[in-house]
């Protein structure tokens, strides 16, 4: 089996490949009468669009979201809202080498070892260009919560992180990292410049937070709402690690450390800390949802490394082509889209039940 479908009231299909001739999203479950146009979709994949710096992927790619149904006259309609985004850039010809052997660390050998046939070029439906239908269905689900502000940023690359001293939500918009600190930021410049000349690549924390998110959402057990948003965010290729809230850093405390103490406050408690990510028993508290998220390095570098042919022969590979030095930095935007698309999908679940 394969599973291309996310969500469960609020679902989207995504289809594709890297190298095919288009790529997008199918959603289903979308309320009607939502205001829609591709003008709603077409910032956030302008955010995550590739070859806009140096320090990213050189495919040039415009990324221009068409709608093709569900919507009429500006309005959804309630029944599936198709997305398509045209493949215009692809060099295929850049892949010759990986036909005949395995990428280390990438998904070549695991899809072969399952379907005994692969689409070696770019990787296809393992390639991070598929996180562009994510990013096209998450603009739609903005829409669904309209009350919910959702914002990523790049927290550390290759170790080296942000002083949170210096936490600037302005500057995420001015430097090509999504990067909140600025200093942080131009020793960043160098570090890509350092990892792509040695033909390298380096991998990236992204931290998100959700604000607006009321009381309520999610549900025990089986749907709770940090369950279903590590299995989003761990679904984003090259994502290898998901922590809500304190996340790993909680075991290393005390109960009394560890608890978001409560005082009285205006139409509900007041929270003292936020350890649990504004999240408990997996239901939403109404503080902001805090999550981070870790990105493996690039697959796909220049630096040869030993590796097996489809016949099982020892051979080397060096990836050509263009590629990311650090693919977590365009992960910012494919983060916050997966947030979006759990939390439109959990408002309708907890409407569904509890009006």
């Amino acid at each position: 089996m394969s599973f291309n479908t996310f969500g469960r009231v609020f679902r989207f299909t995504t289809w594709g490949e890297s190298h095919g001739p288009a790529l997008g999203a199918v959603i289903d479950g979308c309320p009607p009468g939502l205001a829609l146009s591709e003008d709603d979709i077409q910032p956030w994949l302008d955010k995550r669009r590739p070859g806009t710096s140096r320090f990213t992927t050189q495919r040039r790619e415009p990324d221009q979201v068409r709608i093709l149904s569900g919507v009429f006259e500006g309005r959804t309609t309630g029944t599936p809202i198709s997305l398509m985004i045209e493949n215009v850039d692809q060099r295929s010809k850049d892949y010759s080498d990986v036909a005949k052997a395995y990428r280390p660390g990438h998904a070549d050998y695991a899809y072969d070892a399952k379907y005994g046939f692969r689409d070696y070029r770019g990787g296809g439906r393992s390639s991070a260009r598929e996180t562009a239908a994510r990013v096209a269905a998450g603009g739609v689900a903005r829409r669904v919560i309209p009350g919910v502000s959702i914002r990523a940023w790049v927290e550390a690359i290759g170790g080296d992180a942000i002083d949170y001293d210096r936490f600037d939500a302005d500057e995420i918009d001015r430097n090509p990292f999504f990067c909140p600190d600025a200093q942080a930021a131009e020793r960043w410049e160098e570090l890509i410049d350092r990892t792509r000349k040695a033909g390298s690549s380096i991998g990236a924390v992204v931290a998100c937070e959700a604000t607006g998110v009321p009381a309520g959402w999610g549900a025990p057990i089986y749907a709770k709402l940090d369950s279903e948003l590590a299995a989003g965010c761990m679904s984003i290729n090259a994502v290898k690690g998901v922590e809500i809230g304190d996340g790993f850093a909680a075991a290393t405390l005390t109960g009394e450390q560890n608890a978001d103490a409560m005082r009285p406050g205006n139409g509900g408690p007041r929270f003292l800390a936020n350890h649990a990510g504004g999240i408990a028993g997996g239901i939403s508290t109404g503080q902001p949802v805090r999550l981070r998220v870790a990105f493996k390095p690039t697959s796909s570098i220049l630096t040869p490394v030993e590796t097996v042919t489809r016949n099982g022969e020892a051979s080397e590979i060096a990836t050509k082509g263009r590629h990311d030095p650090c693919v977590g930095i365009r992960g910012a935007p494919v983060v916050e889209a997966m947030v979006a698309l759990v939390l439109a999908d959990q408002m309708l679940l907890h409407r569904a039940q509890c009006g």
